[in-house]
């Protein structure tokens, strides 16, 4: 067990290995080849509970229809569930235009380049605010889902329940001393790749 005493430490050599395997076959998705906020934003939301392969189609037919935080934020309320169909938890899409429409009326449409601000607005929570600083906006912030738990989880033989916050957290600890400052988007998307792929 992890203890105050005993914190968790991440081999330093992990980010070259990780990006050098990253880099020689990570997957083309649209949000990666064009990592615009909105679209980084959009398909973390997405991502939740829903298949890479699934989501895809999703994310290009919502950008056709609704292409800038602007237009999410005005789109009918059936608009924007039929764009959804299919994709269920509702309250994923429902919260994406509470938190549309307050990036409009605080930040002028623009999603805010600032931790603490994405964490604030509605549908975010703290991997998804990690993962959007870090792709979005090259801020060296961790991004700590199931998939990267247990990746770090193996890479530490750490036997923590990954379900426990204090798990979580120091996890998040671990990864933010070793995160690279150069590459942190890449960094997190190549932890979240191993364990969706591997």
């Amino acid at each position: 067990m992890q203890t105050e005493e005993s914190p968790i430490s991440l081999p330093p050599q992990l980010p070259r290995l990780l990006l050098d395997w990253y880099d020689a076959g990570a997957r083309v998705l649209p949000w990666r080849s064009d990592p615009q906020p909105y679209h980084v934003w959009l398909s973390e939301i997405m991502l939740q509970q829903t298949r890479v392969e699934a989501a895809t189609p999703y994310f290009e037919r919502f950008l056709a229809e609704l292409p800038t935080i602007a237009d999410l934020a005005a789109a009918p309320e059936e608009q924007l569930l039929r764009l959804w169909e299919g994709l269920g938890y509702y309250n994923r899409v429902r919260n994406l235009q509470k938190a549309a429409r307050l990036v409009v009326e605080q930040y002028g449409g623009q999603l805010p380049a600032d931790f603490d601000a994405l964490l604030a607005l509605p549908g975010i929570g703290r991997y998804s605010a990690g993962a959007i600083a870090s792709i979005a906006f090259g801020i060296p912030m961790p991004a700590v889902d199931g998939n990267v738990l247990r990746v770090l989880s193996r890479v530490t033989e750490s036997s923590e329940p990954i379900s426990r916050e204090e798990t979580r957290r120091g996890m998040a600890s671990a990864l933010l001393a070793i995160l690279p400052k150069d590459r942190p988007g890449d960094f997190n998307q190549a932890l979240m790749e191993l364990g969706a792929t591997v």
